[in-house]
This record gives structure tokens, sequence and C-alpha cells, in this order.
């Protein structure tokens, strides 16, 4: 049957099926990959790439990092037109690369985080305090120019024996004190501590730890301002404050000195061999007692610490005096340097409760081969020193000297003795045992 034109179908089908055999006859050279083969030669490529990253970081550690290009930082391209280009996964491939086959580089490899710089104290004497050097600029604007001064001396080692902390510190406070003015509606037993001694403490124990005759200070101070009678004038008690910091002075450090100077003197006798360890104040005015006024002829074995050699100035005061002087620079003849001496005096940084001695490290060395060698060893002490608590070890309290503190090591700047390598404590209230320290402590509690 033919169809309203004329022609048969299936002379009309054939010219539609003419087109589909077109193809057939392109050569089969450049095939054109599909989706899923793009993907797989972008995933080979990304292999291929790592591993040769992988391998040129093992041949030379420590490199450069590849350059990141501003599409693997993921930055918008110039090609974005205006819009932040969408996230693809990992190693697909771009538009542009649909269309023309290529494939774009994958993201190079993110470069290793530098390892945190290795702490130089250990974890285990993180609770040990350092000196530190504030700036100024960090200080609180309440602190006292007198302050930031005696802050900065303390934390550079300028003023250095804790008697002489004090002492600084009170005279400084004296200060602060004269030149505070009570706010309106405040008075000054309720407004002089936390608003203006407390930051002043803050920054000297930021600067560096506080001693122990300092904390003593410190709380009786504050024990006085909180006893002062609100109805009495500012002038007057300013006035009353400051003349009790002068009879503190007098009394708790200037009269225990010489009373202490004297009660060790005494302890000396004529052509004694005298041993001491590097340079101390108490003990300096004790070998001077004993030789200017007691009229006393003995010799003074030096030995000193390696690191400060403090106790060269010593030698050069008691030589000038014509006391004859032995100095030795270290520990290397320790023992028979103790053999030779009949007797040894130490200085304390502070006493604890228990009676041990607080000291330059070095000390509890000294005291204890003088107690096997069978030698008396005196602590010298003022009562302002003692401290309530106790110890038996020198990593409990103590601090890290800021000079020689690196990452492989540091060093130590005190030590505690224990009680039974001492003798005779010496202060200016007794004589007595080592074990007795409490019983003075007690003493001083109940006259206050």
């Amino acid at each position: 049957m033919s169809t309203a034109n004329g022609a048969p179908p299936v002379e009309a089908a054939a010219p539609a099926a003419a087109p589909a055999a077109v193809p057939a006859a392109v050569p089969p050279a450049a095939p054109k990959l599909s989706n899923a083969e793009l993907k797989a030669k972008a995933k080979a490529e990304k292999q291929a790439r790592r591993a040769q990253a992988k391998a040129a970081k093992d041949s030379a550690p420590g490199g450069p990092p590849a350059p990141v290009s501003a599409a693997q930082s993921g930055h918008p391209t110039a090609d974005s037109k205006g819009n932040r280009a969408k996230a693809k996964p990992d190693g697909a491939p771009s538009a542009s690369s649909a269309t023309t086959g290529r494939v774009t580089g994958p993201r190079s490899s993110i470069p290793a985080i530098p390892p945190k710089p290795e702490n130089s104290i250990p974890e285990c004497f993180s609770h040990l305090s350092i000196a530190k050097r504030l700036p100024i600029t960090q200080a609180d604007k309440d602190v006292h120019p007198t302050v930031l001064t005696l802050g900065q001396q303390m934390a550079t080692f300028a003023i250095d024996e804790s008697i002489t902390r004090l002492k600084a510190t009170l005279l400084a406070f004296k200060k602060v004190i004269d030149s505070y003015t009570t706010p309106p509606g405040n008075t000054l037993a309720r407004h002089l501590t936390p608003h203006v001694l407390n930051p002043q403490i803050e920054y000297l124990s930021a600067c560096r730890p506080m001693c122990f005759s300092m904390g003593n200070a410190i709380r009786w101070l504050k024990l006085q301002v909180s006893k002062i009678d609100p109805d009495v004038p500012d002038v007057d008690a300013k006035k009353e404050l400051c003349a009790g910091i002068d009879a503190f002075i007098q009394e708790r450090i200037n009269f225990a000195d010489v009373v202490i100077t004297q009660k060790a003197a005494e302890y000396i006798e004529i052509d004694d061999v005298v041993l001491v360890y590097g340079l101390n104040t108490l003990v300096e005015r004790t070998l001077l007692h004993a030789h200017q006024v007691a009229d006393k002829r003995f010799e003074v074995i030096i030995i000193d610490d390696p690191y400060e050699r403090q106790g060269q100035v010593l030698a050069k005061t008691l030589a000038a005096e014509g006391i004859k002087v032995s100095y030795s620079g270290d520990f290397g003849a320790l023992r028979s340097q103790v053999s030779r001496a009949n007797r040894i005096f130490l200085g304390a940084e502070g006493m604890f409760n228990n009676g041990a001695l607080y000291g330059r490290c070095g000390t509890s060395d000294i005291a204890i081969a003088a107690k096997d060698l069978g030698k008396q060893v005196y602590g010298l002490c003022e009562t302002i020193n003692i401290t309530d608590r106790v110890s038996t070890d020198s990593l409990t309290y103590n601090e890290i000297d800021p000079e020689r503190c690196t990452g492989s090591s540091f060093r130590l700047l005190y030590d505690t003795t224990l009680s039974h390598y001492l003798s005779t404590v010496v202060t200016e209230i007794s004589s007595a045992q080592p074990t007795s320290v409490s019983y003075l402590l007690r003493k001083l509690e109940d006259s206050n």
C-alpha cells in the first residue's frame, strides 16, 4: 500500500536512519572520556603526585612546602563571575576540564605543623617560681613609683638577701602610705589594703616570689591597718602606721641583727678555725664583732658558691681587717676543709616550723659533711624569717635561677637542711635546738 504522497513506508524511514550511521565512520583515535573515566584518571594522577611529594619530602626534610595556587588555597578565581566557587570533592574535575578533557592538578599536601617548643622547666617542677623582670608598662596604674623601682631591683637580684628585701619593702610601703589620700566616702582602714597595698604586693610578687620575712611583715602591716579607728583623721592614722613601720624595722631587723651577732660571736674561741659559706650579712657581722669587739684571733675558711662568687667580697673584707682567710671557690675540697674547722656558721634565708633551715643552694652539703665529721653547725636567723610551714625537702619551696635556666637544665637558688644536721639555731630571742623553732614561733605569736 502506498502513502498519501505515493512513497512506500520503508523508503520514508531510510533518511532518518542515515545520520545514525555517521559516527561509525569517525576513527576511534581520540575517544571522548566520560565523567567516570575523567574521575578515575584524576584519581590516578592525584595518587601519583602524592607519592612523588612524599618521596621528595623524605629525601629533603625541612624543605619549603610546595606553593599553593589560588584555586588550591580556597580563594575564588577570576572565572568565578563574582560568586564563590562551589566546593568539589577531592579529585573531582572542574567544569573546564569536563569540556576540554584536561584535569586540574590535585591539592598540595598541607605542611606539617611545627613542633611546639619544649618547655625549659619540666612539669614536675612547674610549681617553682622564677624571678621575672616585668616591663613597667605592664604594672598596675596604682603601683607607686618607689615600688616599681624596688620590683626591678628584686628581679635583677640587685637586692637579694631576704632581710634586705624585707627592709626595702617596708620602707617602700612607708612612702606609699605617706602619699595616700582616702577617697571621699571611704575610710582608710577599709580602702588602703585592697585598693592601695594589694597592687603593690602583687607587683612585687610578680617580679620575684616573696620571702618568708616579707610575708610575715605584710600580714603584720595589714593587721595594723585593720586596727585603725575609722574616726581617727587620716593624717594621724598615716603617722601611726609609719611610726609602726619604723619601730618594726628597728626591733625585728636592726636590733635582732645586733643581738644575734653578739650571741654567735660568743661561740668563737681564740685560735678557732671557723668555716662559712658564701656571703651572709649576719655571718659577716659575727666574724667582725668577734675580731674587733671581743678581740679574738681566729682563722676563717670560706667555701664559695661556684656560680655566684659572693664569698670573694667577704674574703676581701675580712682580710682588710687583719683576719686570716682561706678561700675555696667550689666544693672540690669540702671534706678536707670541714675537717680543719672547729665550727661552722651558716646564714639562713628562713627557718621552717620543723627546724629545717632554708638557705643558699649548697648550705645543706656543708651541713651534711660537718655532721659526718662531728663538727658543730650553727644556723643564724632572725625570728621574722621563721615560717609556720613545714618542709623536709628542697623542692616544695624554692626558686629557679633565671640566669641559669635552659632547655636542658636549670639551677635552684636554695636548699633545705634538715634539723638533725644542725647543732644550734641562734636567734634574737634565744639560742636553741632546731627542734625548738616551733616554740619560738608560738612565743612570737603570743607577744603579738
